[in-house]
């Protein structure tokens, strides 16, 4: 595929490289001369130097023939002008990234939509949901946002208190707005159906708003698991974001960050989560937080040495589970040496995304729901003239191993139910086992 990159620094270098692995057609974009100059010496792409958000550049890099192209320069602003001029001229996917917050922030405006931007995708969001997942269920997926965020899905195991052990799903008369997706038993996962049972001890995976979920998870498990206490070495945009989705009863979240204003910025916007200013290099400032009582210490402070160290300082403490944001691939090989156990690589996250966006037809997305399961989450366009909008859902022919999960239409996201028909223009999140895929996207192409 034809791919456009804007910015050759070390994200979008990373991005190069691996699109080139993937034998892809690399175009390179850098107003830095030293830039342009190192990739061509470093990698098989085309080069050019000038400003991402210029339409002159943008045309010279041919954007308009592109499958996808990537804003990934240092500046926020540069990435979503870049991004929509590309849309414009005709690229078939974009991406932006974005470091603050503000604009992926749907209360304040709706940027992504405004601009015509595929997706506004954030390193340090993705690099925190990463860490949380590790933090919740080791090994699986548990909490994703989906449809922009006002859809969530969070999975968890079902306790032997469980009033829906051996009933069968569809008798849970689950409120509507909230369905049970994927159930995972010991080594097998799939696509929920109707006359599933939930046996003790399985995931199950809850998909709907966050309130609606919170209100049915009594129904799953009464008694609560034990708090954790979770303590955040470095509170800023990745320390802050995973706080915000370790929220709720079950954790006791303590973040540790030396800037006085990112504290008094923490404290404000953060009520469940105590922020402590303190020097984390310091053995002497681990020690009077009382690290040794955590179950989870996690470090992201945005420097790999002092994430690297304080994990170290840690699990001496006594600390029973160590965690890194890393940076730096040539220290893989001693991470796990060092006691740490389980590295986030922001690059290799944003890979993975990156990835996930290289597919014809409608789909737009498609990421696995777990590392080793056969079940993808594909996000995909609902087309002009499509099978799928001719009935209601119930009546599509849907195959039985896939699961409609959440429908965008406009500025609204809800998770479907029986008698909902999709239209033309609606983004679509499916469940679907990979074995029925190509039968799934042509319901969902023209004719």
């Amino acid at each position: 595929m034809q791919v456009v990159v804007l910015g050759a620094g070390t994200v979008g270098s990373s991005i190069a490289e691996l699109l080139c692995n993937h034998r892809h057609d690399v175009t390179v974009v850098d107003q830095n001369p030293d830039c342009i100059r190192r990739v061509r010496e470093e990698l098989d792409v085309r080069a050019l130097a000038g400003s991402a958000s210029q339409a002159t550049v943008l045309f010279q890099a041919e954007v308009g023939s592109a499958d996808l192209c990537l804003a990934v320069t240092g500046v926020d602003e540069v990435n979503i002008v870049a991004a929509s001029l590309a849309k414009a001229m005709g690229a078939r996917r974009t991406l932006a990234r974005v470091y603050s917050p503000v604009f992926r922030d749907l209360s304040t405006f709706d940027y992504q939509r405004h601009f015509g931007i595929d997706r506004l995708l954030s390193l340090e969001y993705l690099s925190a949901l990463e860490l949380a997942r590790t933090i919740r269920y080791p090994g699986a997926l548990l909490v994703e946002d989906f449809a922009r965020g006002e859809v969530q899905m969070q999975a968890f195991a079902l306790t032997e208190l469980s009033p829906a052990l051996n009933v069968p799903l569809r008798e849970l008369k689950l409120p509507k707005g909230v369905r049970i997706g994927s159930i995972r038993r010991e080594q097998k996962i799939w696509i929920a159906g109707a006359e599933d049972r939930l046996l003790l001890g399985d995931q199950i995976t809850l998909i709907g708003a966050l309130e609606q979920i919170d209100e049915v998870k009594e129904m799953f498990s009464i008694q609560p698991p034990p708090k954790q206490r979770i303590i955040i070495a470095g509170g800023g945009e990745t320390g802050y974001h995973l706080a915000q989705l370790l929220q709720g009863r079950r954790f006791s979240v303590v973040i540790l960050e030396w800037d006085k204003a990112r504290c008094d910025f923490l404290s404000t916007h953060l009520s469940h989560a105590d922020v402590v200013h303190t020097d984390i290099r310091r053995r002497q400032s681990l020690e009077e937080e009382q690290i040794g009582r955590a179950e989870v210490f996690t470090a992201c402070t945005g420097d790999d040495e002092n994430n690297i160290m304080a994990c170290v300082e840690a699990r001496e403490l006594g600390a029973k589970t160590c965690l890194a944001v890393i940076n730096r691939p040539d220290y893989a090989n001693v991470i796990g040496k060092l006691g740490i156990a389980h590295a986030v690589s922001p690059r290799e996250v944003i890979a993975r995304h990156v990835l996930a966006f290289l597919n014809t037809g409608p789909v737009v997305s498609r990421l696995p729901l777990t590392p080793e399961g056969s079940i993808d989450v594909l996000e995909i366009e609902v087309l002009n003239g499509a099978p799928i909008t001719q009935k209601v859902l119930a009546r599509t022919g849907l195959p039985a191993q896939c699961l409609v999960a959440a429908v965008v239409r406009e500025n609204f996201a809800w998770v479907p139910g029986a008698e909902d028909r999709l239209q033309p223009g609606d983004t679509v999140v499916v469940l679907a086992d990979r074995t029925v895929e190509e039968q799934i996207i042509q319901m969902f192409s023209s004719p």
